[in-house]
């Protein structure tokens, strides 16, 4: 039998594609439509942004490389390279030379100007639909901390993104996991927290006790996560800005795991064992105060909140095998909403609300995938040896997990997907990782 608080998500979803308008099909905006499944990426240009001062030199062009990154790494744009370009972008004020952009195919243009005084930085930009020559939107730009330069470049990529899109943004967040290193059968396993692109890893906990499954506060400023520190699994919460931790406290004799925090940042849903059955409790993390709201001799765990706070998704074998339910916040009868081949387990609820993610294990195969709230429309969105602990982006479109490949020196790697199961790709972190869990927006 797997961990109980082993987290594999699946994602269900509208079907993710494009369609695009352009200048010369229509006089509308520019505009990607996600509607289809299969898409021809938008083709974009980013010059490199023009330093205002010499401070700024070496910066300028690393925040536009950071902003093309973030466009190609949703699948849906693609960029035209610089080798191509017949304009150069050398003044951010000049007039753009919309001809020479339409003749390298280029649909929108990103340019911008970057400043530097002392630790702050400003940086300006525009975004273009180029065969209509409008500009969409003025006045954009971003301050901040030249040490945080790398956010403000997300921030931009997050802006185009939303404005071409009309979907969210999610660039402009971090990931918390479980770093992993060693061999398999010592493996040392801590937490870390990197931008959501795998950048300026930090790392939370030293790799002397276990930890599974971090989950982020609903403000990103708090991480939930199991610990084997007292040799049996306990919760506690880490400050992200102190790295100060305390343990949520349960009775002696009990083990508790697989927390998850609810919309309102102070209650806690979580798993604990007694007796040998094991049962869903919420805790008022201030007063302590718990409410048991499964009482099965079944194995209840992985709960997860809807996004307005009034449902629970779980995991239990109380019909025989691992499915999926959903009951009231405050406990009470659940309804099954998992009935395809195969175990399904650790349910997350969509930032949207309207979908569920999970991991489901059929025919020695293991699978992400996503559903709608009655079951309906599963998708797989991937297949592997072991493919676990998804997470959602903040804007419900993206899913971030972890993949294991097989053998005694196998190690676990974060990948990300979209919820139509394109554009599967490896995040680069230092060693393994696993467990991820998406931070909303900063």
């Amino acid at each position: 039998m797997r961990p109980l608080f082993l987290s594999i998500w699946l994602c269900l979803s509208v079907i993710l594609g494009a369609t695009l308008t352009t200048g010369a099909q229509a006089q509308e905006p520019l505009r990607i439509i996600i509607d289809e499944a299969i898409i021809e990426p938008l083709p974009f240009a980013v010059p490199n942004f023009q330093p205002e001062n010499a401070q700024a030199g070496q910066m300028a062009n690393d925040l536009a490389r950071v902003v093309a990154a973030d466009l190609i790494g949703t699948g849906l744009f693609r960029e035209i390279p610089a080798t191509s370009y017949i304009s150069s972008v050398t003044n951010f004020n000049a007039p753009v030379q919309f001809a020479d952009w339409k003749a390298i195919n280029a649909q929108a243009l990103v340019t911008g100007a970057v400043s530097v005084e002392g630790n702050s930085l400003n940086v300006k930009f525009r975004l273009y639909d180029v065969f209509s020559g409008a500009e969409l939107g003025s006045g954009l730009q971003f301050s901040g901390t030249v040490d945080g330069w790398r956010r403000m470049a997300h921030k931009v990529a997050d802006a185009v993104y939303t404005r071409i899109t009309g979907e969210g943004p999610y660039f402009d967040s971090r990931v918390v996991y479980v770093s992993e290193t060693g061999p398999k059968d010592d493996r040392k396993k801590r937490l870390a927290i990197m931008d959501y692109d795998g950048a300026n890893v930090q790392y939370l906990t030293d790799s002397n006790a276990i930890v599974l499954a971090p989950r982020f506060s609903p403000s990103g400023d708090r991480v939930l996560y199991t610990s084997y520190e007292s040799g049996f699994p306990r919760i506690y919460v880490l400050d992200i800005g102190s790295v100060q931790r305390r343990v949520l406290e349960s009775a002696e004799g009990t083990m508790s795991f697989a927390p998850r925090f609810a919309p309102n940042g102070q209650t806690v849903v979580y798993s604990l064992t007694q007796g040998g059955n094991t049962d869903i409790y919420s805790m008022d993390i201030t007063t302590g105060q718990s409410l048991r709201l499964t009482n099965t001799p079944a194995i209840e765990t992985a709960p997860s909140y809807s996004p307005d706070g009034t449902r629970i998704v779980f995991e239990s074998d109380r019909s025989g095998t691992q499915q999926l339910y959903v009951m009231p916040v405050t406990g009470g009868e659940a309804q099954r909403i998992s009935f395809g081949e195969g175990r399904y387990g650790t349910p997350v609820w969509s930032p949207r609300g309207d979908l569920v993610a999970f991991t489901k294990q059929n025919k020695g195969r293991f699978h992400i995938g996503v559903m709608r709230l009655d079951g309906s429309q599963e998708r797989l969105l991937t297949a592997s040896f072991l493919d676990e602990g998804p997470t959602w982006a903040p804007n419900g479109r993206v899913i971030m997990f972890a993949r294991e490949t097989q053998g005694a020196s196998g190690s676990s790697t974060l990948y990300s997907v979209d919820i139509s199961g394109r554009n599967l790709r490896p995040v680069t972190t230092p060693s393994g990782g696993s467990d991820p869990s998406w931070s909303p927006l900063q």
